[in-house]
């Protein structure tokens, strides 16, 4: 205890940090108010909630901290957003144009932002405009509605959605620019954490009710303690590979021959894999109502986390976008060029393509096991629902909520981290450095 107060301190006493931490804090505390303000021509006494609970809806209300189900101007939340910068990373790994604008550096890193705010504005109208109608057919059936702003009410919400969107990205932008942590990430991890003390207490009154559940809250607690532990496991899990420089020697000072390691992740996808699994599984079950017989069941049993079919689906689907996605992503050739440009060698392996050829070989033998660790976190939530947990609460045993949380916490603790130990304090922990996704990984969510 003395430790952490000591911590704290240390903490408040860097300037420059606390002022990081005041205008993070500030900027969510207006992003927490957004979610809660409705939009106009709808009656917030009359507002019947939307019931976006699975699926891609799911998610987005999921991302937005409720303020999809509850038709606040950040309904779409920072979604677009994210949208817009997956395609514009598979664009960078697909289109040479601009693979080349990505070589460019600073110049290319500014133009693919500017590209990906442009379609984040063409996502976000579209959505809206989609989103618009939806909830017009819920307010509609129950007087919400305000019939005096009827004829405006289109035009308006498309237009305050897109707003809203991008101005929770300019939040965003600013918090990794003059914050703390990547803006976006923290923005997400806000909204699924203020679903959080609801669902905790929601699970805890379901089991006071009733004599000697008490001690299964405590047990459940207790496996969401070492779950969390496992998605930490997971996160930063890496393969060394040895890497030897060659010495080199520029006047009187001698270069190189120093013995480093390449770090490859054992989950190089981060979340990717089960965002596009939701979102490819969803797909069906839009079709079963128009066909509730002749398999109409068996597709609505997809939007039921806890049905084996779902899990036994979801699971391949999970594993198949892994593999897919990091070989979007992962280019050993690449790396190959890049130590033989720096001098650089894998003992024991040929430079070139038969260092490529082992590096490739060395990513596809530990994808397998993050895939399937992957997939099998992706579950959990269903497992814990099996297990008797209520759905919101059995949300955080796993899933793409728990592992923004988990990334998005230690990439946070590993920045301040890096302050305390760049004035000479202590660092969070008594042995070893806290290691975030940046550390072994581009791929942020």
């Amino acid at each position: 205890m003395k430790k952490l107060i000591q911590t704290l301190k240390n903490i408040w006493s860097i300037e420059e940090l606390k002022s990081k931490i005041l205008f993070t804090i500030t900027l969510i505390a207006i992003y927490v108010v957004g979610t809660k303000i409705v939009l106009p021509g709808i009656d917030p006494a009359k507002l019947s909630e939307g019931t976006a609970n699975g699926g891609v809806l799911g998610l987005i209300n999921t991302f937005s901290g409720g303020a999809f189900n509850q038709q606040s101007i950040f309904a779409l939340g920072i979604m677009p957003y994210i949208s817009a910068s997956i395609f514009m990373q598979l664009m960078t790994v697909l289109v040479p144009s601009f693979q080349k604008m990505q070589k460019e550096g600073e110049s290319g890193r500014k133009k693919i932002n500017q590209y990906t705010r442009y379609l984040t504005v063409a996502v976000t109208v579209l959505q809206a405009s989609a989103y618009v109608t939806y909830i017009r057919g819920l307010n509609q059936s129950n007087g919400a509605m305000i019939q005096a702003y009827a004829n405006y009410f289109w035009i308006s919400s498309i237009f305050l959605l897109t707003a809203g969107t991008l101005f929770v990205m300019w939040m965003g932008e600013k918090i990794t620019d003059k914050g703390l942590g990547n803006g976006t990430s923290l923005i997400i991890m806000i909204g699924i954490l203020q679903r959080l003390p609801q669902s905790f207490l929601e699970e805890l009154s379901t089991k006071s009710v009733r004599n000697g559940q008490i001690l299964i809250f405590i047990i459940e607690i207790a496996i969401l303690i070492a779950i969390i532990m496992g998605c930490i496991l997971l996160i930063q899990g890496v393969r060394k590979v040895p890497v030897n420089y060659a010495k080199q020697i520029v006047g009187n000072r001698q270069f190189g021959g120093a013995r480093q390691f390449l770090p490859l992740k054992v989950n190089s996808a981060g979340v990717m894999p089960i965002i596009f699994a939701q979102a490819i599984i969803f797909i069906p079950t839009i079709f079963a109502n128009f066909n509730p017989e002749g398999g109409g069941s068996f597709l609505l049993a997809l939007n039921d986390h806890s049905n084996v079919w779902y899990m036994l689906i979801y699971s391949i689907v999970v594993i198949g976008f892994t593999f897919l996605y990091t070989a979007l992503i992962f280019n050993p050739k690449q790396i190959a060029d890049n130590l033989k440009q720096n001098n650089g060698f894998i003992p024991g392996v040929k430079p070139g393509q038969p260092t490529a050829d082992y590096i490739g070989t060395i990513m596809d033998r530990i994808t397998l096991p993050g895939a399937i660790l992957l997939a099998f976190v992706g579950i959990l939530p269903g497992i814990a629902q099996r297990f008797g947990v209520q759905p919101n609460f059995s949300s955080f045993f796993g899933g793409t909520s728990l592992l923004i949380m988990v990334g998005v916490i230690l990439d946070t603790l590993q920045q301040i981290e890096t302050q305390l130990l760049m004035r000479q304090y202590d660092g969070l922990m008594k042995s070893g450095r806290i290691q975030g996704r940046q550390t072994t990984s581009a791929i942020q969510m």
